[in-house]
């Protein structure tokens, strides 16, 4: 992937982009091979490999520069602003939604937030896409209401331009630090989250709900869940960290009895929307502390399967997993590093296969899919 800002040094985001695309799939594998049980057989597959440029449904953009004038991009590690605009990661559909927002910028005066000052208003620009529809969600942070009428006066206008515009909303993030949102969302327009669809099954995206950034990969990656279990003997189903569902949602059919947990309440309330979708299956969906959820619980499920932050699961969640002593386990990771430790405090469970999926082509981040079993007699 040619990329002008990282030829030109104003941005390093994708910091490997030096290193040929297959050479960084090689390393990111041996890493991952390395990091994984020497002392098991397993099934390693190969990695699941992702387009290299136009992949992203989803970009964070700082507001710096002026009204009249806004750049929506990053502040470099030069601490110069940079549009990023014409980034590479984001599909041609963008460059007519960044071009939509600039101009609203400049017609409701919407003020950026000058850092060194602690001036302005507008802070963020958040922008996500469905695949499934064309349809755009647009948020916009900002640091008090100040300009929350302003918003709301030109609004209209936006969306007679940019008819395929289906959610908007405020969030407010007053303190004066690297947060990029803030508790305090308000939803503008009457449609409130956006449909999308992977591998037949509904789902939604809402403000302040996660939701992959590579939807080619999280196909994959449900997919294969959806794969790996299928034949499972397993009738109670839990998916911990659910976010909107993705895991619980492929793996549910006839028999199977699925419960998804999630802190946000957000997410939870895409999930419920897709599980009311879903015909002839037992799902439920709370909004609840995943670690808490499962340590109050009497019965074990036959499956887990656990989605946790980069953190991991860490000592006491998998403590707690030990004693719940599930059959199988299937854990989706996004830090190879805390699996890895993850796996050492889970001395019951046997890996039976592994696979990475390349959500973030040219960093060093990648995602990697386990199945495990309990060994018999724990």
């Amino acid at each position: 992937m040619f990329c002008p800002y990282f030829v030109a040094d104003t941005c390093r985001s994708c910091s490997e982009l030096n290193t040929a695309y297959a050479v960084q799939l090689a390393a990111k594998q041996q890493q991952l091979q390395q990091l994984l049980p020497n002392n098991m057989p397993y099934q390693l597959l190969p990695p699941v490999v992702s387009a290299e440029a136009g992949f992203r449904n989803k970009a964070k953009m700082v507001v710096m520069g002026t009204s009249d004038a806004p750049v929506l991009g990053i502040l470099n590690h030069y601490q110069q602003q940079v549009d990023l605009t014409a980034c590479p990661l984001y599909p041609a559909d963008f460059q007519q939604a960044f071009s939509h927002i600039r101009s609203f910028i400049r017609l409701a005066r919407l003020e950026p937030y000058q850092l060194a000052e602690k001036k302005g208003e507008l802070k963020y620009v958040l922008l996500t896409q469905s695949q499934a529809t064309g349809q755009w969600m647009l948020r916009l942070v900002l640091r008090s209401k100040n300009h929350l009428a302003a918003i709301i006066k030109y609004l209209p206008v936006l969306q007679q331009q940019w008819p395929e515009l289906a959610v908007c909303s405020v969030n407010l993030q007053p303190e004066h630090k690297a947060v990029l949102e803030g508790e305090q969302e308000i939803i503008l327009t009457e449609q409130q989250q956006l449909p999308e669809l992977f591998n037949g099954v509904p789902l939604f995206i809402q403000p302040q709900s996660f939701f992959q950034t590579n939807p080619e990969l999280a196909k994959c990656l449900y997919q294969t869940a959806r794969d790996w279990t299928a034949d499972l003997p397993v009738q109670r189903v839990w998916d911990l960290f659910c976010g909107v569902g993705g895991f619980g949602l492929h793996l549910a059919k006839t028999g199977r009895e699925i419960t998804g947990i999630e802190i946000s309440a957000a997410a939870i309330a895409c999930a419920q929307k897709s599980a009311a979708l879903m015909q002839n299956v037992h799902l439920q969906f709370q909004a609840l502390d995943a670690a808490a959820f499962a340590s109050a619980q009497q019965q074990s499920p036959d499956l887990l399967v656990v989605n946790p932050p980069r953190r991991g699961l860490g000592k006491t969640l998998c403590e707690t997993v030990s004693q719940l002593q599930p059959a199988w386990l299937l854990y989706s990771s996004c830090n190879p590093q805390s699996l890895a430790q993850d796996l050492t405090q889970l001395p019951d469970f046997r890996l039976e296969k592994a696979q990475l999926f390349d959500f973030f082509p040219h960093t060093g981040h990648a995602e990697v899919l386990c199945l495990l079993k309990r060994n018999s007699g724990c």
